[in-house]
């Protein structure tokens, strides 16, 4: 039989069990808003990585002696497409960092590009995440979807023939590819 005294015992031990949880869930809750701004800011940056390496893809002005060097690695493309980075980072709620758009230092034709996202996480339960910004770098490189076989002739009427993907085809001097045609744009791994 119960006394008086244990009538209500579980109202205390309730209403801590139910604060524990809404804490937990509020936690729960700004770790995700966390995850979520990163993920935004590793989006802007990828945007921004392509955007460079694409730039400076489709503004190359290749030449006919250029082709095999290019193709194979041993050349690559001089123009600088950081400029883009930085419409494609505002674009997608980032900034690149001061000098945080650069070649890739590898040797590889790509731009290695670092963003911070515009806004902050925000407002949560964990103190100081109002101020804190999230934090991102990629980097897109450019690789050839074609290789170049020179022509056994200097006096051939084409330079040599380019093999895409198993297409073959004889290079005609006066109408060269699109860059897009023999190069794609692709995020590395680093």
């Amino acid at each position: 039989m119960r006394t008086s005294r244990e009538k209500g015992q579980a109202s205390p031990l309730y209403i801590f069990v139910v604060a524990s949880l809404l804490f937990l869930a509020l936690a729960f809750f700004a770790v995700g808003q966390a995850g979520a701004t990163r993920n935004g800011a590793q989006s802007a940056a990828d945007a921004a990585a392509l955007a460079a390496a694409r730039e400076s893809r489709d503004t190359f002005q290749l030449q006919v002696g250029d082709l095999g060097d290019l193709l194979s690695g041993d050349l690559i493309g001089d123009v600088n497409g950081c400029s883009a980075s930085h419409y494609y980072a505002g674009e997608n709620g980032a900034n690149v960092d001061p000098g945080g758009c650069d070649w890739v230092a590898d040797g590889r034709w790509g731009f290695t590009v670092k963003v911070t996202s515009q806004e902050p996480v925000g407002d949560t339960v964990l103190p100081g995440t109002e101020s804190q910004h999230a934090r991102a770098s990629a980097t897109a490189v450019v690789v050839p979807r074609c290789s170049f076989d020179p022509a056994d002739d200097d006096t051939a009427p084409s330079p040599g023939a380019l093999d895409c993907e198993g297409d073959v085809l004889d290079v005609d001097p006066s109408a060269l590819p699109d860059m897009s045609d023999l190069f794609e744009v692709r995020l590395a791994e680093d």
